[in-house]
């Protein structure tokens, strides 16, 4: 067995016993102080950012649609307020999906109050002054009768016709639809094209059909908002009672860890089962149904998801799934079942530290809170650096004209050379741009708001660790506990933490943040290679996006170890790191069958949250039980808010558990750091509980024979009886 000093000189020095060390360290200094400036300097930079971007972004380019003069429809307190919809003078340059996502179409935009509702020409309006009139609403200023068909069409003033239509996203596309299984539009099978041309309806729909699937997905969209606005009171419910049943859970296991745990395993299992059985009996109920035997593949993408529900494969995939969860949930609770006891005592110490701290449980709504606040900056800035383009006009035309596509000013435009050059184009607005060096930058400061996101999120996170890492290592370091533990734990960690390590959680979120933007880079530069032949480059970006995937997850590990190191004592970051995995790498089993075990078991109790109010949702939106069939809303959807129910009771579930997951996570180091500390003798006591101490200090003396034994086995030497029988004579004293 090797010598102590030979194993630790590989992983540090163990902590010497220290009679003064009495837990969180009080008298420290300010640490990181290079980044703490650092970071405060870009946050100034990311306000000044802001203001930039509020006094140069204008919102309302997202909100009205904007007409061929750059002027917004609908807009309150303006001539066009009561005009909301945008209507197009010739659909057809339009049917393109970029040109419908974009909404830059070659054609005269202007506002309307409503969509035109029937099929008529320039030509037939202008035989009666009473279709004439109903003509002028989709004209320009100024038409009248008397200029003459020819005319009015020569200047562009009117389209050459109108075509029922309907308003989508605030803008009028045509109301394509079959009649007697003929492609009809309106009232009319045949239009004219705008050049004289009578053309069936079939080419308008050829035209377009690339358009009608962005349609179709806005429509998806539409529905989606729509089932929101129907249910959004019922998600909230659903939301309070997965934060009240998360509550109830934590309360529980602060009395009652034990058996908790043990209830919480069991009814996974019971979940899922039921989730396996409740799949089998629609992959039964399916059987001989019309249709029910489609397979996913040749079913395609559809826009109504419910369509997959009335096929078998949909629930046979579902079944399959649930199996695999819970044949290795069951797998490995078989396999850790020792490893279990031992979770339980470290949950059961937590849950006593919890006791003491109560207003732990607290805390992750102030953390919610800046992090709302940070994301909400984030949006607003991005939208306001988005819509802070100028209006970009161009010249579009009928025929050949050497001025097409050329940036043109709309108010000289008709006395301009262009004109004179070209004499049927027109200056029209195409999109919001600009050529200044603001605008030039706005890519950077793009990056500079997401990049900045990332920091302070992360910030805020770590902010959040290493306080609560402080309150509850202030509570393990109590000799008398509560007697010896500070007033108020978390409000002292708190102030701690944000007075001297600022600049340590400024330099931990940095080096995260400088990963997350790297990853996201790699998934742009996926994303531009999706159609690129090169197989090299895709699995070097693979690997690439690979490798810091698994570099940001071992980033978050240490950091967090970091900061519980730093909250006791006060160290700076890269000094705390260090400690910390030095710390890890002599307990290296430990951590690997203990502390991971507990995480699992934790996870396990946010799955039974999830799940719980997962079920509770989907038979109160799908109207399975008859007593909520008249309370349940009418939806397109009700998958929409049963995902959003089970995302929501995911993240409250979390929020509440990763209190406990931080406080496992401290106790465990202090743990370790007490083992190397003290001896247990009456100079030197452990300051873990007695429970803690005999199941934990039982694994340590199986691990610490089990190496015994092996090492004696490789030396080919036998078994020493005075070793062996003070190896067991050494975990009976600890058992008496």
């Amino acid at each position: 067995m090797p010598e102590d000093g030979e194993f630790y000189g590989k992983h540090g020095e163990p902590r010497k016993y220290d009679p003064t060390f009495k837990g969180p360290i009080q008298n420290r200094g300010c640490t990181d102080i290079v980044c703490c400036i650092l970071f405060v300097l870009a946050v100034l930079g990311y306000i000044a950012v802001g203001i930039l971007a509020w006094s140069q972004g204008d919102p309302r380019k997202v909100i009205y649609p904007t007409d061929s003069r750059g002027q917004f429809c609908g807009q309150v307190g303006t001539p066009l307020e009561n005009k909301r919809l945008l209507f197009y003078f010739n659909i057809m340059k339009c049917a393109s999906p970029m040109v419908l996502l974009e909404f830059q179409c070659p054609t005269t935009q202007m506002c309307v109050e409503k969509c035109p509702e029937k099929f008529m020409t320039l030509i037939k309006a202008s035989a009666n002054q009473k279709d004439f009139d109903y003509y002028k609403n989709f004209c320009k200023e100024g038409v009248t009768r008397s200029m003459g068909t020819p005319a009015i069409l020569r200047a562009g003033l009117c389209p050459a016709m109108l075509m029922p239509s309907r308003p989508f996203t605030r803008r009028c596309f045509p109301a394509l639809g079959l009649k007697g299984g003929v492609i009809t539009v309106g009232n009319d099978s045949h239009f004219d094209d705008g050049t004289g041309t009578m053309r069936n309806a079939k080419d308008l729909v050829d035209g377009v059909k690339n358009a009608t699937v962005v349609i179709e997905a806005r429509q998806v969209v539409m529905k989606i908002f729509e089932d929101y606005t129907q249910s959004w009171y019922w998600i909230l419910i659903g939301l309070v009672i997965a934060m009240l049943t998360s509550l109830l859970f934590i309360v529980l296991l602060r009395f009652l860890a034990g058996i908790m745990v043990w209830i919480m395993i069991a009814l996974v299992i019971l979940v899922l089962g039921y989730g396996i059985f409740h799949c089998y009996m629609e992959y039964a109920s399916l059987k001989g149904e019309a249709g029910s035997n489609v397979t996913i593949q040749d079913l395609g993408f559809q826009t109504d998801f419910s369509v997959y529900l009335q096929i078998r494969q949909t629930w046979l995939a579902f079944m399959i799934i649930l199996a695999i969860v819970e044949v290795i949930i069951i797998l490995l609770l078989i396999f850790l079942r020792k490893r279990i006891l031992i979770a339980i005592a470290l949950i059961k110490e937590a849950s006593r530290a919890v006791g003491h701290v109560m207003c732990s449980l607290l805390y992750p709504l102030f953390t919610f809170l800046l992090l709302a606040v940070v994301i909400a900056y984030w949006a607003v800035t991005a939208v306001f650096l988005s819509t802070s383009n100028e209006p970009i006009y161009k010249v579009f035309n009928e025929t050949a004209c050497e001025h097409s596509r050329t940036t043109c000013e709309p108010a000289n435009y008709s006395t301009s050379s262009m004109k004179a050059q070209c004499p049927d184009s027109e200056c029209l607005f195409a999109f919001y741009g600009g050529e200044t060096a603001y605008h030039k930058y706005l890519i950077g400061l793009q990056f500079y708001n997401v990049f900045l996101f990332f920091w302070c999120a992360n910030f805020v996170t770590a902010l959040g660790q290493m306080t609560l890492a402080g309150a509850f290592a202030s509570y393990y370091w109590a000799f008398v506990k509560p007697d010896d533990m500070p007033a108020f734990p978390v409000f002292s960690s708190l102030g701690r933490s944000l007075r001297y390590h600022t600049g340590s959680l400024a330099f931990g979120s940095l080096i995260l943040s400088i990963i997350q933007i790297i990853r996201v880079f790699l998934e742009y530069v996926d994303h531009k290679l999706k159609g690129a032949e090169n197989k090299f480059a895709k699995f070097l970006l693979c690997c690439l996006k690979c490798c810091f995937w698994c570099l940001e997850k071992f980033i978050k590990f240490l950091n967090r170890n970091a900061y519980i190191m730093v909250a006791i004592y006060g160290k700076n970051f890269c000094t705390s790191a260090k400690d910390a995995f030095f710390l890890l790498m002599r307990n290296m089993i430990r951590v690997a069958v203990l502390d991971k075990v507990t995480d699992f078991l934790l996870f396990l109790g946010k799955l039974l949250i999830v799940g719980l109010v997962g079920v509770f949702a989907f038979f109160f939106f799908s109207g399975r039980v008859k007593a909520f069939e008249d309370t349940a809303p009418n939806l397109h959807y009700y998958w929409v808010p049963i995902l959003t129910v089970v995302v929501g009771s995911y993240l409250i579930a979390h929020g509440f558990f990763s209190v406990y997951a931080m406080c496992v996570d401290t106790l465990f180091l202090c743990f370790c750091e007490d083992l190397e500390r003290n001896d247990g003798s009456a100079a030197r006591p452990y300051y873990m509980s007695s429970t803690l101490h005999e199941i934990l200090w039982e694994d340590k003396a199986e691990d610490a024979c089990a190496s015994s034994a092996q090492q004696q086995h490789d030396d080919d030497a036998q078994p020493d009886t005075a070793e062996s029988g003070g190896c067991g004579a050494e975990r009976k004293t600890f058992f008496t």
